[in-house]
Formats: C-alpha cells, sequence, structure tokens
C-alpha cells in the first residue's frame, strides 16, 4: 500500500531531507523513512507538499503532463484590476513562453491563515490584495512571475491545494496520512 503524506510547509524550509548549509528541511518536521516530496515549494514559499513512497504516484502529482490543478493563495501588492486578472486567465507571456491559462479570481484574506515568522514587508501607501490562481502547469517560480508580469509583485505564496487534497486544518510544520 502506497503512502502518501500531506504537509504545510513551513516560509524558509527546503523540500529535501538534507542541506550542506543546514538550513531547515522537511527532516526538521517528518521522520518517516523512505518518502520523498511529490513536486517543490520554493524555500520562500509556503503551505500543501505531497510526499509519498510511491514512484508512480509522485510522478502523476509532479509531472505537469498530467495536468493536476494545484491552487495558490496569493497576496500582492497593489490592487488587481480586472485586466490584469484576465491577462491570467488567458496566459501570461513570460521570458520562457506563454503560461497555459490559469483561474485567478480575487478573494478575501483565506480564513484560515497563520502569521508568517518574518512578517511580510508592508508600505502604508500601497494596498495589498488576496488571489486564488490554480495553475495546471509547473514552472519554476510560475505564480511570482505571472503577478510580477502583471504588475502585482508576490509577497506571500502558500500552496492550498493540489488536486484533490488540501491544507485543510493544517497548521505550519503539521502533516497527516491521508489517501493515494
Amino acid at each position: 500500500m502506497s503512502r502518501l503524506i500531506l504537509f504545510n510547509k513551513p516560509y524558509l524550509v527546503l523540500c529535501q531531507f538534507t542541506d550542506p548549509e543546514r538550513r531547515p528541511t522537511l527532516a526538521d518536521y517528518i521522520d518517516v523513512p523512505g518518502v520523498y516530496a511529490a513536486g517543490r515549494l520554493d524555500h520562500d514559499s509556503e503551505g500543501l507538499l505531497a510526499l509519498t513512497d510511491d514512484g508512480r504516484l509522485q510522478q502523476r502529482i509532479a509531472d505537469p503532463q498530467h495536468k493536476l490543478p494545484k491552487t495558490y493563495w496569493v497576496q500582492v501588492e497593489g490592487a488587481p484590476s480586472a485586466a490584469a486578472l484576465a491577462e491570467i486567465q488567458r496566459g501570461v507571456r513570460l521570458k520562457d513562453g506563454l503560461t497555459r491559462p490559469a483561474e485567478a479570481q480575487q478573494i478575501d484574506e483565506p480564513q484560515v491563515l497563520w502569521p508568517r515568522t518574518p512578517p511580510i514587508r508592508e508600505r502604508k501607501s500601497i494596498p495589498t490584495a488576496w488571489l486564488a490562481l490554480t495553475l495546471r502547469e509547473g514552472r519554476n517560480r510560475q505564480v511570482r512571475r505571472m503577478t510580477a508580469a502583471v504588475g502585482l509583485p508576490t509577497l506571500r505564496l502558500i500552496r492550498a491545494s493540489i488536486g484533490p487534497w488540501s491544507l485543510g486544518n493544517l497548521r505550519p510544520g503539521q502533516w497527516r496520512d491521508a489517501t493515494p
């Protein structure tokens, strides 16, 4: 039987089990032999990470060819315009090509949100807003690059779900077993 672990990766934790520079890694939170991250979440991003001991499941979750939807809560600097959201929905031209269309909408700050340490930078004269973005591809730092390309720099990025799995009530650093 395959094992699938859902983990709420804290800010500034690496998606690997060792680091020669001794930065925080998955090993600081998960003591389960034989599981590996199915995909990545940047060092400066937070939220849902799936880990499994099943190579086929890992491939299905991580490989963009399977188009498994991944939803992110994104705090951006500025007020999103209808045009900016429409551009994300159509696909954004980045240096490595046009992104696939994404679902994008402005949302209220998520109710289950936890404080980030350190907190994001806030400027009194510039508003912030929350977006929910759902992607079906996984380019390097894609969400940050997409929001920047439409004039909305990302301040905080939290992955809320991967396919049928979501954060639920997991707090940063907590994990639970899930049904593959």
